[in-house]
């Protein structure tokens, strides 16, 4: 295997999904996206899953798409997939934990930092151009790191309340 096909083509693959994962923490906030809905007593999502923060992701994961576009053009298709299954991951971990009765930001091991990325996997894979098994080996290390990384990073900067 070479470089690209081992590394650089798994980044770039999953960049939109990163990106919609990431950003709402910058510019997500205001009105919650459940509207206070509640079922069964409990918040559908809470007060931490914005119209915002969910207008951002998917913003954020078409654009890294469309910078990728030219030099491979079949991405743009595949971030708009990349940036829904990450928002509709996400929601899926807030939904499970408001169900369970877990406060917002308590840690929710796996669903935490693989959630966004196995649905982001899961809506993208029916358009194909998928990185090799190593690359999805590599991927898997690599979200690991650096939602720990960008996590305790967002907590120092006050941009998150929780490290994790």
């Amino acid at each position: 295997m070479d470089f690209y096909s081992l590394f650089a083509y798994p980044v770039l693959y999953i960049l939109p999904a990163y990106a919609a994962n990431g950003l709402p923490v910058l510019f997500g906030g205001g009105a919650p996206l459940d509207m206070g809905v509640k079922i069964r007593g409990r918040r559908l999502f809470g007060d931490n899953k914005t119209i915002r923060g969910t207008i951002a992701a998917l913003v954020s994961g078409i654009v890294v798409g469309a910078v990728e576009w030219p030099f491979m053009s079949y991405m743009l298709a595949i971030s708009v997939l990349l940036a829904v299954g990450t928002v509709f991951g996400d929601l899926l971990g807030s939904f499970v934990k408001r169900r369970l009765d877990m406060k917002p930001g308590a840690r929710f091991p796996f669903m935490d930092q693989y959630g966004f990325f196995v649905f982001a996997i899961l809506f993208a894979l029916p358009l194909g151009h998928i990185p090799s098994v190593y690359g999805f080996l590599f991927l898997i290390l690599l979200t690991g790191i650096l939602h720990v990384l960008t996590n305790r990073g967002a907590n120092a900067l006050h941009l998150k309340k929780v490290p994790w």
